[in-house]
């Protein structure tokens, strides 16, 4: 009897170890994934342009100065790389940042907007020096050229809404991309992916990359993601292109990132990681 028991022990240890390590691996192990964004208005120049796309890093590291996430993204050999906020929190705080905003821009230019996490810490300021000091740029509900192959794009970031009162507002924001030149291939960054459909695409961006909703935490097979950050059920809008289909926009799209850290601290299930590498592709 008593060795049935022992047996009952170790079966039931085996498996709680097994689930606590496919736990830790599935929250702690980066997935780099290869996405294709294709358009008949992408210049030519930009065609083949690879892009990293990171997101709600949230203080997380990846081995020490998140050596492991610096290599993934070397690794993609990406000509630019943006960031769609809650890079850090309140609970995480800015420590761990330094190595990885210098070893992101020693790769490739890099671009940054804020997220809500970042202005309910209150250290938005710091932050900014920190990026001004690794060489990371920070667009604040503004734009910039980037030219690649004798042809340019803009590309614009706008500000948290949890940023000050006073700012300049997305529309604001895109009436001047849209002065700026002759109908503009631009790509928007902006965190919220649940201000997309029925807001953010109304801006006529050919291509808005967010994050916010890491991947809807929970992941199940036939969902678009189990649990939103706000703990509703069933959010959409959570990983990868979407069209809108809100009516109003033409369907415009999307390119949602699923994030890399955990807040609130939830561990992520069948939901790892993500370090997204996009291909611009001109279309005929």
């Amino acid at each position: 009897m008593k060795y049935f028991r022992n047996k009952r022990f170790l079966i039931l240890f085996a498996i709680a170890a097994l689930l606590i390590g496919w736990l830790w691996w599935g929250n702690n192990t980066l997935s780099v994934e290869s996405y294709t964004f294709s358009s008949s208005r992408l210049p030519q120049g930009w065609d083949g342009a690879r892009m990293v796309h990171l997101s709600d890093l949230h203080g997380k590291e990846f081995g020490h100065g998140s050596a492991r996430l610096l290599r993934a993204v070397a690794e993609a050999e990406p000509e630019l790389i943006v960031i769609t906020g809650d890079i850090a929190d309140a609970q995480s705080g800015l420590d761990t940042l330094p190595p990885v905003l210098q070893g992101l821009a020693d790769i490739a230019p890099t671009y940054y907007v804020s997220g809500n996490h970042e202005w309910a810490a209150g250290f938005i300021g710091e932050l900014r020096q920190l990026m001004e000091a690794a060489g990371v740029t920070y667009l604040r509900n503004e734009f910039i050229p980037l030219t690649r192959g004798g042809d340019s794009i803009l590309l614009a970031g706008i500000e948290d809404p949890n940023g000050y009162a006073d700012q300049k507002t997305p529309q604001e924001v895109a009436a001047e991309v849209h002065s700026a030149a002759k109908d503009p291939f631009w790509l928007l960054l902006a965190h919220r992916n649940n201000r997309f459909c029925g807001e953010y695409c109304l801006l006529q961006a050919d291509l808005t990359l967010c994050g916010h909703g890491h991947g809807g935490i929970w992941r199940l097979p036939f969902t678009d993601g189990l649990i939103s950050t706000t703990m509703e059920w069933f959010p959409s809008y959570t990983n990868g292109f979407y069209a809108c289909d809100c009516g109003q926009c033409g369907g415009a799209q999307v390119f949602v990132h699923r994030g890399l850290g955990n807040s609130p601290r939830i561990p992520r299930l069948l939901n790892r990681p993500e370090v997204a590498v996009i291909t611009l592709q001109t279309s005929p």
